[in-house]
């Protein structure tokens, strides 16, 4: 089955390199890089954009990674060393990337400005970018466009087996608090017989490149507040621009970096969703944290909608519950607005419940019956649990009939266990850097890496309780690393770095007619190599582009 290291019973082989990280980018609060943390080696080759140094590679043996070591290894294409750009050519570029990310809205809150996520146009500062684009193989950047239809059909048909999550996540339940109210509402829908005509999901699937096999691997697929369309279209713009006017003296053409139309193809299919609920007086209610920093990527979606489509308006929680009623005939009311669809850009974390008040919100949408993006058991489907019970042999087959789907599926798969396998877990406390551990939260700074999760794993074994249920373990996977212009607080940093891609996914369902199945943009995240974590609006990296090669 290659190197998804699914069919335990064969020996399928997976390489690891250099630095990973697991980039999840829910929107939360802003802690930008101290620019005195990046580190330019400078004797980097001249003549590479990328390079290969000494680090472990795995191999999945049965239930284990087995590690080895390898030599030096440098891709020999030659390419552009964005660190020998000239100075005066790479001032004029960061002068006008600048201006361009201010004049286009490629802007997000500035931390701080106290009310730069409350009220919008103040304290706002362009977002932390990459100067270039990331080149990336054309091959793979097919392959993950032809893979986002295919999620989606899986996880809708996954969201519709209540048996399946309800089981797969029962111990979770038990050893983590918030995915157990999340629970509880699933079951009160099992137990209204609530059914869900309308389904609409706005996804990511996040990926990223193996460096010894070559391979395309998945980090995690989100069906819960799938952030950066906005602002990842201004950066494909930006970059393109920039190329267009510097691309010469780079030996770059602007035209192999992919249009971008993710936030068009988003405000459509909520523009669809709205009209297959059939009240034009009804809006689309967008579902927000109460201080949000990267309200501008949001915005630009509902200006989509403003602009070409219906009303759009924005509450939290909080707010759902105070102004919010429920007729008799399921419609939902917020500030004597009907609404037709809810779209979550909060809620995917327990943050997002400081209280009952925000619980109830939520369960007041569930029994509602406007458009839920995504409803309780889309939410539920998109868990780092049910990733790694898909990941197990046979269980995709019990979604999907299509063989030839299934294998693309199983291609791009990482190892995932859970940690009630011993020998998984007694070869991660020996090799504990060949292994992510993983909670069931969202939105970025919460996976556990190298020495780390050998004390976690052994904390876990001492304590006898079933906090392990609360973890699943990944193969950590090892990217290239390239050197790369980081742009933050105005500044150009030069820093090796690795990326990640996500790529998006719009699925509609009214009844028994698919209305929307596709690939829906894309969105690139850079960070330093040195770096584990990744998440753009947590702190950790930059907004990117596609360079294809």
């Amino acid at each position: 089955m290659g190197i998804e290291g699914l069919n335990l019973s064969s020996p399928p082989l997976t390489s690891i390199q250099n630095q990973i990280i697991s980039l999840s980018i829910k929107p939360r609060s802003y802690s930008f890089f101290n620019p005195n943390s990046f580190s330019f080696h400078s004797n980097f080759p001249p003549f590479s954009i990328r390079i290969m140094s000494q680090s472990p590679v795995f191999s999945v043996i049965g239930s284990k990674l087995d590690s080895i070591d390898i030599k030096n290894e440098i891709l020999e294409e030659p390419m552009l060393n964005p660190h020998d750009i000239d100075p005066n050519l790479l001032q004029k570029m960061v002068y006008d990337a600048l201006v361009w990310s201010s004049l286009h809205g490629l802007v997000v809150g500035d931390r701080n400005v106290q009310r730069s996520g409350i009220v919008p146009g103040v304290g706002m500062v362009h977002a932390p970018i990459s100067l270039l684009p990331m080149s990336f193989p054309e091959s793979h950047w097919t392959q993950a466009c032809e893979l986002a239809p295919i999620f989606n059909e899986l996880f809708d048909r996954v969201s519709l087996d209540t048996k399946f999550l309800q089981d797969s996540l029962e111990r979770t339940r038990k050893a983590d608090n918030f995915t157990s109210r999340l629970l509880d509402i699933h079951s009160k829908m099992i137990n209204m017989n609530k059914k869900e005509e309308i389904r609409l999901g706005l996804h990511r699937s996040d990926y990223m490149l193996d460096a010894q096999t070559k391979s395309l691997l998945q980090i995690e697929f989100n069906t819960i507040s799938s952030s950066f369309c906005g602002l990842s279209c201004r950066v494909s713009e930006l970059h393109r621009n920039l190329l267009t006017c510097y691309g010469s003296q780079l030996d770059l053409d602007f035209k192999k970096v992919p249009e971008n139309t993710a936030v068009d193809q988003f405000a459509k299919a909520l523009a669809e969703a709205w009209k297959a609920y059939n009240n034009p007086r009804a809006a689309v209610l967008t579902v927000i944290q109460p201080e949000e920093r990267n309200m501008y990527d949001q915005h630009w979606l509902s200006s989509m909608l403003r602009e070409k489509y219906p009303l759009s308006v924005r509450k939290t929680l909080a707010e759902i519950k105070a102004e919010g009623k429920l007729q008799p005939d399921g419609t939902l009311v917020v500030g004597g607005e009907p609404i037709a669809v809810v779209y979550f850009r909060a809620g995917y974390a327990p943050t997002d419940y400081p209280s009952e008040k925000e619980w109830d919100a939520r369960l007041l949408i569930e029994h509602s019956s406007v458009v839920k993006c995504p409803s309780i058991s889309y939410h539920l489907a998109g868990s780092k649990k049910i990733q790694q019970e898909l990941a197990k042999p046979n269980i995709l087959e019990r979604f999907l009939d299509n063989k030839e789907d299934v294998a693309k599926l199983r291609k791009c798969f990482a190892g995932l266990w859970s940690l009630d396998d011993s020998i998984v877990i007694s070869d991660a406390i020996e090799k504990p850097e060949l292994y992510v551990m993983k909670p069931q939260r969202e939105g970025g700074g919460n996976n556990i890496y190298g020495d780390d999760v050998r004390e976690a794993l052994l904390r876990i074994q001492k304590g006898g309780t079933e906090e392990d249920a609360a973890y699943i373990l990944m193969q950590r996977i090892f990217p290239t690393a390239f050197p790369a212009l980081l742009v933050r607080d105005g500044i150009c940093h030069k820093d090796h770095a690795i990326s990640e891609l996500g790529v998006y996914g719009a699925y509609l369902r009214n009844k028994e007619k698919i209305v929307i199945n596709e690939q829906s943009g894309y969105l690139m995240r850079t960070k330093v190599s040195s770096s584990n974590e990744g998440g753009v609006a947590a702190g950790f990296a930059v907004l990117d582009s596609l360079y294809l090669d």
